[in-house]
């Protein structure tokens, strides 16, 4: 009688590899130093809005047209598949907000999260605050009422998502929320963060200046 390999046994191995794999190349930030890049987001922001301190004659639309406050819809490198997720704030100040999806924990909450709903994040991760890491950015500017109501449905989503799943609840679906509700045209939601947050400029025809209906 001949022996056939186990296909079952190569295939725990595999998905063992792979997991080790992951562990090896995804970054983890401790408590500590989420703190810290926290605490630098105001000098990273000043470098972020650098490019809209030009005298006003080489500015094409002054700040008051596009108005005080915005909301910055980003994507950044990851160790695997990318992350997407949002500034905002007001214009004037250096300090900014970020909002984003993300599994809570280590890398194996990551893998488990390909296969089921794990416990999430929703404020800053690792990377978030680098520009060193960023692939993609389309930055929408708000008056003050409108940046009120947007602010608080930020807020709201992020109470409201407990969960991280990497196929159904992720973050391009949340960065995705947060257009919609802003009366942006959405793209395909599950594709990489920068073809999401790319695409989402392009739909949008670049445009600067969004207003909210009335409520």
């Amino acid at each position: 009688m001949t022996n056939k390999p186990d296909r079952s046994g190569s295939c725990i191995l595999a998905g063992f590899a792979l997991a080790a794999m992951i562990a090896c190349t995804t970054p983890s930030a401790s408590a500590h130093e989420a703190n810290k890049r926290a605490a630098d987001a105001n000098a990273l922001a000043t470098t972020d809005t650098a490019s809209r301190s030009a005298p006003q004659s080489r500015r094409p639309i002054a700040r008051a047209e596009k108005g005080p406050y915005y909301v910055d819809f980003r994507a950044r490198t990851a160790a695997s598949w990318g992350h997407a997720f949002v500034w905002y704030g007001k214009t004037s100040e250096r300090a900014v907000e970020v909002a984003g999806l993300t599994p809570s924990g280590d890398t194996w909450a990551y893998v488990l999260g390909h296969l089921t709903w794990v416990p999430s994040e929703t404020g800053a991760s690792y990377g978030d605050l680098d520009p060193d890491y960023l692939t993609a950015s389309y930055r929408v500017y708000l008056n003050e009422a409108d940046a009120k109501r947007v602010f608080a449905y930020i807020k709201k989503l992020q109470a409201s998502s407990p969960v991280w799943n990497a196929e159904t609840t992720n973050c391009t679906g949340f960065i995705g929320d947060i257009a919609e509700f802003m009366g942006l045209q959405v793209p395909y939601r599950w594709q990489r963060p920068e073809n999401f947050v790319n695409r989402l400029k392009e739909m949008n025809g670049g445009r600067q200046m969004v207003r909210l209906s009335a409520e």
